[in-house]
């Protein structure tokens, strides 16, 4: 780094700061994306990470809720909570630095991206933000950074032996994976919930469908207002009553708070390795346009899968049926 600029090292070490400082838990990271795109309202992805991370908080809650831990062991929910918090935790330290570069060149007028391999960044994303930085193609550009984020977790933590082993090749994922309980919601504040759903998450082809798909969701010109709305006004906190409470239907609260219910975790980054030097980017990945084959307006979708859990609670109590491990 000796030949780098006064300035360019300065950036450097802000960057470092600032990332570390805000990839603390989820909560930190879903917030720190919603600021990131209210001052760069350009960079779409920003503004999906953040709902996509309010979605990786229920998750993680859900397994503390009124419904999981009779359903399964705590060993399995550790093991899944540790799942959602590597992948939200790699995510974030990979993508931020990104994100920062951009804002500074944006300070600047013009393109820094050239430090991006300081911090271990794929070959691909760097030249897709200086292709961004002359094009200004923002639809090209989210697919990029989808493409890129589902690819930093592939390997280290779908293909990782014990998430595969531990998580990925359960019952309980097989399970929730049929069932399609693994869904992306977008909430409003008129209670409504539009998304999609993950079947296949472990197929990185299909994770990037799905990220496209919620792109298109998240950025419908009718949509985006409302979604945009809930975000404003509805602080994170992990627990599913942030949307619910907007209901017509009232609840109650059913799942706790995310910071007074998991520890935060100290992760370690292992032995970089530059995806895209090893995978072939698939032309579908990025000029397939997304394509909806099930109903984005997801409100009844919600209830009722919400009634087939308390059917599953309830044929387990009554059963006493032992196979959830």
């Amino acid at each position: 780094m000796n030949h780098l600029t006064i300035q360019e090292q300065t950036i450097i070490r802000q960057i470092v700061s600032e990332t570390n400082k805000r990839n603390v838990d989820n909560i930190s990271r879903t917030d720190a994306y919603f600021k990131y795109f209210k001052n760069h309202p350009d960079i779409i992805w920003s503004f999906l990470a953040s709902m996509v991370s309010r979605n990786g908080g229920w998750n993680m809650c859900d397994l503390e809720g009124d419904i999981f831990p009779k359903l399964i062991e705590p060993q399995i929910r550790k093991k899944l909570f540790l799942t959602y918090e590597r992948a939200n935790w790699l995510i974030f330290h990979d993508v931020f630095p990104q994100l920062m570069l951009y804002h500074y060149s944006s300070e600047l007028k013009r393109p820094m991206f050239h430090l991006l391999r300081y911090f271990n960044i794929s070959a691909f994303i760097q030249k897709e933000w200086y292709r961004y930085w002359k094009e200004n193609d923002k639809k090209r550009l989210t697919t990029a950074l989808i493409i890129n984020e589902q690819n930093v977790i592939q390997t280290p933590v779908i293909e990782h032996p014990v998430y595969r082993r531990k998580v990925f090749n359960s019952f309980l994922f097989y399970l929730q994976d049929w069932l399609h309980f693994s869904c992306v919601l977008f909430p409003t504040c008129g209670g409504e919930v539009y998304g999609a759903s993950v079947n296949g998450f472990k197929s990185l082809s299909k994770r990037i469908n799905l990220g496209k798909r919620l792109a298109s969701i998240l950025s419908h010109p009718r949509l985006f207002p409302y979604f945009f709305e809930f975000a404003e006004r509805t602080p994170h906190t992990g627990s599913r009553f942030d949307y619910e409470q907007y209901f017509k239907i009232k609840t109650g609260r059913k799942t706790p708070l995310l910071r007074t219910t998991f520890p935060v975790i100290a992760h370690h980054q292992h032995q970089y390795q530059d995806w895209s030097k090893k995978r072939v980017v698939l032309p579908a990945w990025l000029y397939l346009p997304a394509h909806h084959h099930h109903t984005i307006h997801l409100t009844d979708w919600y209830y009722e899968k919400s009634n087939q859990l308390h059917l599953l609670l309830s044929l387990k109590q009554s059963l006493k049926f032992e196979e959830w491990k």
